[in-house]
């Protein structure tokens, strides 16, 4: 294949040079979870709502979902380099349009620079490491996803900061904000090609020599031949890992998007209210739990097995909407503490997918499944800030206050959450009818010996 024997690994090449590359293209794209930054210069600057400003975002993240859907067999065809390549090229270039519409005062061309261009690139860049790193570490696929997904959710760490500092420097005006995103779309561009040009595919067999005998006399494979992305649609296998994503995320997004107010509602009439600095505080502790999540609960994966796992996701995730429910208003330490739980399993839910994917599908076309397994990222992000913000503005409307507000929304993440747990418990090996044949698309599976498969 031309696109990938450009880059396929010369011998002695490091495996652990490969994270560092997928790492520079989700530290970038995940600048996504920043844009709250840039919506109170946009309101004052162009005379924007807030729901106005969020529109870019919005845009970006649902072109993330249907640009991995149907971008994922591109991909694997093609290889992480083009893949990386096409992700830079979008990010960056959505920034440049975005900077001329925010210089002409144009919001429609931010829309389109930073949502429909900028999230093609978010969706291909999110997948485009998946299938190599599992590939070079078939030992440790979940560790290996979870290092470069945890940059998705430490982007913000990075871009929040960087992002006040420019528009301080440059003015919260219109033209400011044009150079903010200027210099931010040069600085993407050069940092993510950096990863572009460090990436490598393995030769033909997944990991050195060394990785792959490792424990092969003890550990029996998970599966043993390849699926190819168009019947993996075809498994119940997949469905049942659609569900489990679906409500874990759903679980995790319903307070990240609102945590600030959430927790300002819930000691609005103790002895020591939340004020704007401590709720800004507690969702940047979030957001670090989320990050933290993604390198370890997909490193234990390895270890205890995908499935194990997601039972402590769901399970676990549900006592702890139980616990904010019932008591989580009588204590910040409790609350705090059960909201950051939450969302480290938010944010390990997404790094420990792709191994879980691996373990099923094989690693044929691993990438092309993932992107299809996302549209239900798409989904959950519509439907947890829904159910929190309905649940919350009825609430108001009539005369709650305080935990009240969250009661409903709590109880009903409970519920999904209890869903998720029973198609997580449905899941099986895959049948053998639906394995690539030896010899036609996909290359059979060598016997590669997993340790934590859990299935």
């Amino acid at each position: 294949m031309p696109a990938r024997s450009g880059v396929v690994a010369p011998p002695g090449w490091s495996r652990w040079l490969v994270p560092p590359a997928a790492l520079s293209i989700h530290l970038a794209i995940g600048q996504a979870y920043a844009w709250s930054v840039f919506k109170p210069p946009l309101e004052s600057s162009l005379g924007l709502s807030g729901t106005a400003s969020a529109l870019p975002f919005q845009v970006a993240i649902v072109m993330l979902g249907l640009s991995a859907a149907f971008g994922g067999t591109l991909v694997e065809r093609n290889g992480p380099r083009w893949a990386m390549s096409v992700s830079a090229v979008c990010f960056a270039s959505g920034f440049l349009v975005a900077a001329l519409g925010a210089a002409t005062r144009q919001y429609w061309l931010v829309v389109a620079g930073y949502g429909l261009i900028g999230g093609t690139g978010l969706g291909i860049g999110y997948i485009s490491p998946v299938s190599t790193l599992i590939k070079w570490f078939p030992d440790r696929p979940g560790m290996a996803t979870g290092l470069a997904i945890m940059g998705f959710g430490g982007g913000a760490l990075i871009a929040s900061p960087w992002s006040a500092e420019l528009l301080s420097a440059f003015g919260a005006d219109a033209p400011g904000i044009a150079r903010t995103f200027l210099v931010m779309g040069g600085a993407y561009a050069v940092f993510m090609t950096l990863g572009v040009l460090l990436v490598r595919v393995p030769p033909e067999s997944p990991g050195p020599p060394s990785v792959r005998a490792a424990g092969a006399s003890s550990r029996a494979p998970v599966t043993t031949g390849q699926v190819s992305a168009r019947n993996a649609l075809r498994t119940p296998q997949f469905w049942c890992l659609w569900v489990v994503l679906c409500t874990n995320v759903t679980a995790g997004i319903g307070i990240l998007e609102k945590a600030a107010p959430m927790i300002a509602d819930f000691f609005a009439d103790s002895s020591s209210p939340v004020g704007p600095a401590a709720a800004a505080g507690f969702v940047g502790l979030l957001s670090l739990a989320n990050m933290l999540g993604r390198i370890v609960w997909s490193s234990v994966s390895d270890a205890v097995g995908r499935k194990n796992i997601y039972r402590l996701y769901l399970g676990a995730g549900a006592l702890m909407y139980l616990l904010l429910a019932l008591a989580g208003g009588s204590a910040k330490p409790l609350f705090i503490a059960c909201a950051a739980v939450v969302l480290s399993f938010y944010g390990g839910g997404f790094a420990t997918v792709p191994a879980y994917l691996k373990d099923l599908f094989g690693t044929y076309q691993v990438g092309a499944i993932h992107g299809r397994l996302l549209t239900a990222w798409s989904t959950a992000g519509v439907l947890g800030p829904l159910i929190v913000n309905a649940v919350a503005d009825a609430g108001k409307s009539a005369g709650r206050t305080g935990p009240a507000l969250y009661t409903t929304s709590f109880s009903i993440m409970i519920g999904l959450l209890a869903v998720g747990f029973a198609a997580n418990e449905l899941v099986r090996p895959v049948h053998p009818r639906h394995h690539e044949p030896a010899g036609g698309g996909g290359r059979v599976a060598e016997a590669v010996p997993e340790k934590g498969t859990g299935l």
